[in-house]
């Protein structure tokens, strides 16, 4: 993957999968930062939380930048084992861990998303896909671990004649180094949503919320996002 301190050429463009969240969010201004060229995909699977898309779709309306929605909700049935894909399935609550929050893995996702934004960037002509996995989704999510994201920018290199390289700049970062890096770029954090219920406020209580909440509070900053009250714990 190639190095974030190297700047691109003003000729280069990157398709950004962008699906509303600090993390995303966060290489999508990156990517800008380094005045390269940005068109953000977002993906509508059938998620429960798909406000994420609504406020994606807000943040490139105001940036101006070329974003594309992909509706793959016909592979709903393929992937509907899942509490982030069933909303019959109560959502595991506490923090990122194997045992509690396996249930909201999403079988095959990031191969699935990945496919498509490289067959975008060929489609374009651009030279990299940006892809926020961290360091923080290793302990549940296969797909984020280094292993996963070494041999898929393989295959991103010779699956076409044109080569597209996988860009993952917080791999190995947690999400309060994230949120630092974002924090320093003076972005707002209340144009993302996180929570995997995708109700009028955050839960604050699921494990998506619960990471939120720790990266701003060793920010030693508040979150901007409103939270419901009712539910929602260590809001400072």
């Amino acid at each position: 993957m190639s190095s974030p301190s190297s700047m691109a050429p003003s000729s280069a463009t990157t398709v950004v999968i962008y699906s509303g969240g600090m993390d995303s969010f966060t290489v999508l201004h990156r990517a800008l930062r380094e005045g390269i060229s940005v068109h953000a995909l977002s993906f509508d699977y059938g998620q429960r939380h798909a406000r994420e898309l609504e406020v994606a779709s807000q943040v490139c309306a105001s940036l101006g930048l070329p974003h594309q929605v992909v509706d793959i909700r016909a592979i709903h049935s393929l992937i509907d084992n899942s509490a982030l894909t069933d909303s019959s399935q109560p959502m595991p609550h506490g923090d990122y861990a194997s045992d509690n929050l396996r249930a909201t893995v999403v079988p095959n996702r990031n191969m699935i998303l990945l496919s498509l934004a490289i067959a975008k960037a060929v489609n374009i002509g651009a030279e990299r896909v940006d892809y926020g996995a961290h360091g923080g989704d290793h302990v549940l999510y296969p797909d984020c671990r280094p292993e996963f994201v070494e041999a898929m920018n393989h295959v991103a290199g010779i699956a076409n004649f044109e080569p597209v390289t996988l860009h993952a700049p917080y791999l190995t970062s947690s999400k309060a180094d994230i949120l630092h890096e974002g924090l320093a770029m003076g972005l707002d954090y209340r144009q993302t949503w996180t929570c995997y219920e995708g109700r009028e406020l955050a839960c604050g209580v699921c494990g998506s919320c619960r990471e939120r909440l720790a990266a701003f509070a060793a920010n030693g900053v508040t979150d901007p996002l409103a939270y419901n009250t009712d539910t929602a714990v260590g809001l400072s």
